[in-house]
């Protein structure tokens, strides 16, 4: 993929500084930025899944095992059964 970008006056400063400590390529540093970034994300996604999953909240309620598939039907029976309809 071709990439075309626009810069501020800083950044293109900091992208001329990163080629001039780095000896790499423009491309080459684009290329590393957006795997640190993607590496940043992931990791930030994966915390929040862990902390989730070690909150003891995932589980934590009681219900029919098919409640995922059947929550319509449930949720209906419910309603009629509150509002003594049917």
């Amino acid at each position: 993929m071709r990439v075309n970008a626009r810069l501020d006056d800083e950044r293109a400063e900091k992208l001329r500084q990163l080629q001039s400590l780095t000896r790499l390529s423009t491309s080459e540093i684009v290329k590393r930025a957006i795997d640190l970034l993607y590496r940043q994300q992931a990791g930030r996604s994966r915390d929040k899944l862990d902390a989730l999953l070690s909150s003891n909240f995932v589980g934590c309620a009681e219900g029919s095992e098919d409640l995922a598939s059947q929550y319509k039907r449930y949720l209906i029976r419910d309603l009629e059964e509150k509002h003594g309809i049917g």
